[in-house]
């Protein structure tokens, strides 16, 4: 008497043919990329304020009092690096790359939509070929 698994790896032996199917993309919903594209802003926003951080963690330890000796010899003393980059300046501007890289990509998004929506109609679309595996 055979069990559920003998069957089932019976079944696993036997090759099924892959079928193949050919379908073409004429329409990207406006929306959609939207809401896509924002994602991918917000996951290059997140990646672009941590290495912000990362970044002014590496040259605050390495470079900074070496820079900020090189600059004060400049001013004579009366400025120092250090007050000028430190962390809450950096990650400010980290934040403001952020939300314009968020903002910038959105619209690129929505835009690549729109141009690809407009090209279909002239080149048929893009065909693309799928398979049951």
């Amino acid at each position: 008497m055979s069990t559920v698994a003998d069957k089932l790896a019976k079944k696993s032996t036997h090759k099924t043919p892959a079928k193949q199917v050919r379908l073409r993309l004429v329409y990207i919903d406006f929306w959609s990329a939207v809401k896509l594209s924002f994602l991918v802003a917000v996951a290059m926003a997140i990646v672009t304020v941590v290495s912000y951080f990362l970044i002014y963690l590496v040259v605050s330890a390495t470079l900074l009092s070496k820079l900020d000796e090189f600059f004060t010899s400049f001013t004579d003393g009366g400025a120092t690096l250090s007050q000028y980059v430190g962390l809450p300046q950096v990650m400010a501007f980290a934040a403001i790359v952020a939300i314009l890289n968020l903002v910038v990509v959105t619209v690129l998004g929505a835009v690549m939509a729109g141009i690809y929506n407009l090209a279909v109609k002239v080149t048929g679309g893009l065909l693309v070929g799928f398979t049951s595996n």
